[in-house]
């Protein structure tokens, strides 16, 4: 399995990144599957570097801030009317509840439009993520668990090949980082706050000290990879915050990038 980091950037996207975005690939039966998770603000062009649009097998989205799903309007342009495509295209897009109608308000050109939940079907196919649910996409089967965060958003856990690939998406603390983390061979984890800066901010966001102390707490975690890292934050110090805790290396996404797992 190897995990492209599309866009890494926490809350907008940064000057060197977009906002988050990553590809996940596996063979299986003689060709690569492609699976998505979150697709951010800024995602779709620098996609296009990795993969035509149209080999999309799903999309997964964690959560329905525009920072983890802006980009699927610009996606559907590329579905419905790209005048080189000789069939319909259509993929699946599974999300938190009222995913549809989030995306058609971003996308609708009148107010009828904004409205209507069914504006971007047939090319995307919508359905609803719910906790401890799992489902499959060739290769990859994806269990989905309810995170801490003010918007209703689930971790995504990925399984393929022998290799499990976590991510958090966008949480603070919470029992369900564990089965989500447990035995992970990398837990990408969101690291968007500072320890001393963000202390009286809950329900939103992981520092990099309980992170680690969340991968720690679930067990068999071979790799802690943090990203969702704002340009206002530096990253070394969500790093150290994490390392203090971490027994480990602990890396930092880095947009652009490949990692096998």
């Amino acid at each position: 399995m190897k995990l492209t980091v599309v866009g890494c950037s926490g809350s907008f996207a940064g000057p060197e990144s977009p906002a988050s975005c990553y590809l996940i690939q596996a063979e299986h039966e003689g060709r690569d599957w492609n699976l998505l998770l979150d697709f951010g603000n800024g995602a779709l062009g620098v996609l296009q570097r990795f993969l035509d649009p149209a080999a999309l097998d799903a999309i997964v989205i964690s959560h329905l801030h525009p920072d983890h799903c802006a980009d699927l309007s610009g996606l559907h342009v590329i579905y419905r009317y790209h005048p080189q495509s000789d069939e319909p295209l259509t993929v699946p897009v599974w999300g938190p509840p009222g995913t549809d109608l989030r995306a058609a308000r971003a996308a609708g050109v009148t107010d009828e439009e904004a409205e209507d939940p069914d504006l971007l079907r047939p090319e995307f196919d919508f359905r609803d993520l719910v906790d401890g649910g799992s489902f499959e996409v060739g290769p990859f089967t994806v269990t989905s668990y309810r995170v801490n965060h003010p918007v209703t958003a689930f971790g995504l856990r990925v399984e393929a090949d022998d290799a499990v690939l976590a991510y958090t998406g966008d949480t603070d603390s919470t029992p369900a980082l564990t089965p989500l983390l447990a035995g992970a061979d990398v837990a990408l984890m969101d690291s968007a706050f500072c320890e001393g800066r963000d202390d009286e901010v809950v329900g939103v966001h992981l520092t990099g000290r309980r992170a680690a102390e969340a991968a720690v707490t679930a067990g068999g975690v071979k790799r802690l990879m943090l990203t969702h890292i704002p340009p206002w934050n530096d990253p070394q110090c969500c790093h150290d915050q994490a390392a203090a805790v971490w027994p480990g290396d602990v890396e930092l996404a880095q947009p652009l990038t490949s990692y096998e797992i």
